[in-house]
């Protein structure tokens, strides 16, 4: 009958060492899984957000082609360096994809000093700085800095439309930018002394 009695020392049989590893190997898949779950999230979502600024100036209509092909234009004027420029990029590409067959998309770097008589021109002084052209290559408005999305796509809209533009000479966030160049004006700009310029 003494079998059949419960231990009076309290102490019952140690379970067997292949119970415990199989808890330890469950714990380890899981926890594996779950990091690997993890990385990939992160990796999908920079992977649909890096919009490079290089890329949609590569896709970029040339200003050459944009001046004469008859389409209203869209030109931004950026830098690699921009944070507001690298911020817009996912919906500038967004945008161009919407609208490339309407409008024309042209990026000039303000570092490449190719475009040196354009950052004059359009009068530069702040990144990313957009200049509207209509279909004869006219500018007819520009907004200076971040700008949302919505607002953008409703200047483009008005711009296909060729209306006036909603949001014209907006300025949001930007980026400081100074050319080297700086135009220069004439000595004495008092109209009253033109007339002593001429000489009988």
């Amino acid at each position: 009958m003494a079998a059949n009695l419960p231990d009076p020392t309290g102490t019952s049989p140690a379970k067997p060492n292949s119970t415990v590893g199989t808890r330890v190997r469950n714990l380890l898949i899981v926890l594996v899984a779950i990091a690997l779950s993890v990385a990939v999230f992160f990796g999908l979502q920079t992977q649909t957000n890096s919009v490079s600024l290089n890329s949609l100036a590569e896709e970029a209509t040339p200003l050459e082609v944009a001046l004469k092909n008859g389409k209203p234009t869209l030109m931004e004027f950026y830098a690699n360096w921009c944070t507001s420029c690298q911020a817009m990029a996912p919906a500038m590409d967004a945008l161009e994809q919407q609208y490339q067959d309407q409008i024309n998309f042209v990026m000039l770097n303000v570092d490449n000093t190719k475009w040196l008589p354009e950052v004059l021109h359009y009068r530069v002084d702040g990144i990313p700085h957009f200049v509207f052209l209509n279909s004869k290559g006219e500018a007819i408005a520009n907004t200076i800095g971040e700008q949302p999305r919505t607002i953008m796509a409703a200047n483009l809209e008005a711009l296909v439309a060729g209306a006036s533009l909603p949001y014209a000479q907006a300025t949001g966030q930007v980026s400081a930018f100074s050319t080297a160049v700086k135009p220069t004006k004439p000595a004495n700009d008092d109209p009253r002394s033109h007339s002593s310029q001429v000489v009988n």
